[in-house]
């Protein structure tokens, strides 16, 4: 145990490496509550309890399960001015600050920013001192990013260390918790409503009837996520529309902390009818399947909706925004669904998917196995190859082929699809998270309505993102706001538990 460590209560904490069945003999007054098992729930637990606070960490989904969107993350956004094994050049307090402008279109809590940027910096340090490993630059396993640090092993490595940390420390752990609802009064929160399953979910799935306790804790910190997973929820805002997305992420974000905030007087932060959009491959599963299903290759080829028609200019977006500018344009195409169709040359070149292409040998086979019309297919694809134009002379740039005469045009990249065999990669909009949450003062405290703030209840990770991100995305980002938030959050529960 850490030797300046001040033990306060300890009734709420386990023994060093224990994790107590879900819904068994909780603590009902426990120090610190934090809700949430990923990034952000597991750096406030950490530094709760280094700031000398028992701790109780609730996570919805079972063990295996456990870790929310984390499990799919590879990088986290970090300011260093001088390279470092695990970043190249520079990336300075200037440069983020602007980068994060840009992206939020100037929308991002100037203050919030500030501190997110300012302690980034100390980020790979402190996971590091929990024993979460990076991968070196030297080790050209992955890009090169001078923004970016990569984690060795991923996200479900990190996850593995922090709770292994957490557990040593002696933070209790339960799985297949849920907070069920929660009251505020007088500006505090006053209690929390769980449910739990009735056996141990650390091995185990079951659904039998849930235990319900009502905990009374004196601080508690939410790292619950946004209602990405919540589908009746995202039709309210979406309409049938919804239907057709596609949870990249942990079925378990779907909300209930948020709308029991939000229904107390809770200020909201961010815009309920925005989410984070990317196209993924139309036959990934319906929740968890992560960043591996994602579709990259539309450069390289045409895409048409479910008429056979294009619907955008493939070349016109090539940087890392491209994957929520198609996301979003797949939420608008009839029934969520297009394709993107590539010949040989591009089958070829195409970045490897978790998914194979259909493929076919010529375009009426490729047609018929799409369900599009045979017809409408040959006179798009007929229509494309005769507007393609070569780049200018001297110009050997393969993204300098262009289209002319064409709607809508493919301005880079146009090279003529004419080389079997043909295929494709269905797509439908995959949701990532949602730009809704709840609004936090410099303390990371929950703000109020009124203008006030709850004295107890601390926020961090995505359910507090939209301050800093309302619009846009940076890649690292959310990893970032995890670190960042959770730590601060952890430190000011325990502060306001200890003193």
């Amino acid at each position: 145990m850490l030797p300046h460590l001040r033990i306060c209560r300890p009734a709420v904490m386990g023994a060093p490496g224990a994790t107590a069945a879900a819904g068994h003999d909780l603590p009902e007054q426990p120090d610190v509550l934090v809700v949430g098992g990923g990034t952000a729930a597991l750096c406030a637990a950490i530094a709760a309890r280094r700031g000398g606070a028992g701790v109780l960490l609730l996570e919805q989904a079972p063990r295996w399960l456990r870790g929310g969107n984390t499990r799919h993350s590879r990088n986290l956004r970090i300011r260093h001015e001088v390279p470092t094994p695990l970043s190249p050049g520079c990336y300075d307090r200037d440069e983020f600050c602007a980068d994060l402008q840009r992206a939020t279109g100037g929308s991002a809590d100037a203050a919030l920013a500030r501190l997110l940027v300012e302690h980034s910096a100390r980020s790979t340090d402190w996971l590091a001192a929990a024993g979460v490993q990076f991968q070196p630059v030297a080790s050209g396993v992955l890009p090169r990013s001078r923004k970016t640090a990569f984690l060795l092993g991923g996200g479900t490595a990190m996850l593995n260390r922090l709770y292994a940390a957490a557990e040593a420390l002696g933070v209790d752990i339960r799985y297949s918790c849920g907070v069920t609802d929660l009251k505020l009064e007088r500006g505090r929160l006053a209690w929390v409503d769980c449910a739990s399953a009735s056996a141990s979910t650390s091995t185990s799935t079951s659904t039998r009837a849930s235990e319900r306790t009502r905990l009374r804790p004196r601080a508690v910190v939410v790292c619950c996520g946004g209602a990405q997973a919540n589908r009746a929820w995202l039709r309210s805002r979406w309409g049938d529309a919804a239907d057709g997305f596609i949870n990249r992420g942990t079925p378990h974000a779907t909300g209930e902390v948020l709308h029991c905030l939000l229904r107390d007087g809770v200020r909201a932060a961010g815009d309920p009818d925005g989410a984070y959009l990317v196209a993924v491959d139309a036959r990934s599963p319906a929740d968890d399947g992560g960043i591996v299903t994602r579709v990259r290759c539309m450069p390289a080829g045409i895409v048409v909706d479910g008429t056979g028609r294009r619907i955008h200019d493939e070349g016109g977006d090539t940087a890392s925004t491209r994957y929520a500018l198609w996301g979003r344009r797949l939420a608008d195409c009839p029934g969520q669904i297009a394709h993107v169709i590539l010949d040989g040359q591009g089958l070829r070149g195409a970045p490897p998917s978790l998914y194979p292409p259909l493929l076919a040998d010529d375009v009426d086979a490729l047609a018929a196995a799409l369900s599009i019309p045979r017809a409408a297919l040959e006179k798009t694809l007929a229509e494309y190859n005769a507007a393609v134009r070569p780049p200018a002379a001297g110009d050997e740039d393969v993204a300098g082929w262009h289209t002319e005469g064409l709607t809508p045009p493919k301005s880079r990249h146009a090279l003529p699809l004419t080389e079997p065999p043909f295929g494709a990669y269905p797509m439908r909009p995959g949701i990532t998270f949602t730009y809704h949450g709840v609004a936090v003062d410099a303390d990371t405290r929950v703000r109020l309505e009124d203008g006030g703030v709850v004295e107890n209840l601390f926020a961090a990770g995505m359910i507090m993102a939209p301050n800093l991100m309302p619009r846009g995305y940076l890649s690292g980002l959310a990893m970032s706001i995890g670190v960042v938030f959770g730590r601060l959050a952890g430190e000011e529960a325990a502060r306001h538990v200890v003193g």
